[in-house]
């Protein structure tokens, strides 16, 4: 691992960079971009370019930063997606390069991804079934995703993960399926806690399903053992199964156990701007900088400083929290 370079004011030290490359997508997921809302989507010239983001890249990872993931939005709505993954598969210190997608486009696009340097490819998928699905998503596309997910596979997009939001009166009924999803498939199957990011500000405490319910749910048909004793920066709690059957589970709960004491992450919008918090209230414009002419150590001066007012955590169980102003499709997933 290279000297961590990049830390902020409680001696965290930043290794993740998440990178939105648009803010469309051509689902209408409800706790993210609810069917009928506006797509609020930033004008062309806001949008970094490709080289904008790959100058970017580089600056982190001189600091130290070693895990790049291309979030959105859905990132295969920008045009070819594959030319950013090429570019920045080859900037000098990112190790891991991964793509978070809804998977509407990776059957046919997955060896092509593979091919351009993607190590890794994580996909959304909210329901095995095909009604819940449409319901969660605004889309009939469920076989469609779940073929994206069996390409990926095929190319060597491994491990690939799948992310499950978890919403009380919709899918929580499903959680032990995707763990049997897990084991038959050899996937990891990340479950996430309902958040408060949707542009429909319809969060309601009640809907959250608990990592503690998950689990319990889970152990109640195929019992699993934790992975690892330190989780370090990771966001995930990792299971594997007691009988040593394939597939991992991991469980995100940012609402009922908070891990924000450990995070190494930040992440850059598609307009340029850089969020050190999921939840920040403030953005700093990186696009400004790179815009300016500032070469780049003036640019790595300004992500140091940047990074100084990285939240000491977030405030989703205080009773002053505010939703922040730009939804999950917005910030970059």
């Amino acid at each position: 691992m290279s000297e961590a370079l990049l830390k902020d004011s409680y001696g965290r030290a930043i290794r993740d960079l998440r990178v939105s490359v648009t803010d469309r997508c051509n689902f209408r997921c409800f706790y993210c971009l609810p069917h009928g809302s506006p797509e609020e989507t930033a004008p062309k010239a806001a949008l970094l370019t490709y080289e904008e983001i790959e100058r970017a890249v580089e600056v982190f990872a001189s600091l130290g930063v070693e895990k790049v993931r291309i979030t959105g939005g859905e990132p295969m709505l920008r045009r070819d997606i594959e030319t950013l993954v090429a570019k920045l598969a080859r900037v000098e210190g990112v190790k891991d390069l991964a793509l978070t997608t809804n998977g509407f486009n990776l059957a046919e696009r997955a060896a092509g991804l593979k091919a351009a340097g993607l190590d890794r490819v994580t996909v959304s998928l909210d329901s095995l079934r095909r009604a819940a699905f449409t319901e969660m998503t605004g889309v009939d596309m469920l076989s469609r995703v779940l073929e994206g997910i069996r390409a990926a596979q095929r190319v060597g997009l491994n491990p690939v993960k799948v992310n499950a939001v978890v919403v009380r009166g919709h899918n929580e009924g499903e959680v032990a399926d995707f763990a049997a999803f897990a084991r038959e498939h050899a996937v990891d199957v990340r479950f996430i806690e309902y958040m408060p990011l949707d542009s429909g500000h319809g969060w309601s405490r009640e809907r959250v399903v608990s990592g503690a319910e998950i689990r319990q749910a889970i152990n109640e048909r195929f019992p699993m053992v934790s992975k690892r004793v330190e989780r370090g920066s990771e966001t995930a709690t990792r299971y594997r199964f007691a009988d040593g059957a394939p597939g991992e589970i991991g469980i995100i709960a940012p609402v009922t156990e908070p891990f924000c004491g450990a995070c190494s992450r930040v992440r850059l919008t598609a307009d340029g701007q850089i969020r050190t918090c999921l939840f920040s209230k403030v953005e700093h414009s990186l696009r400004d900088v790179l815009r300016s002419g500032a070469n780049p150590a003036e640019t790595a001066d300004y992500i140091r400083s940047v990074v100084l007012k990285k939240e000491p955590r977030h405030y989703i169980n205080e009773t002053h929290f505010e939703q922040p102003a730009r939804t999950m499709s917005l910030i970059g997933g």
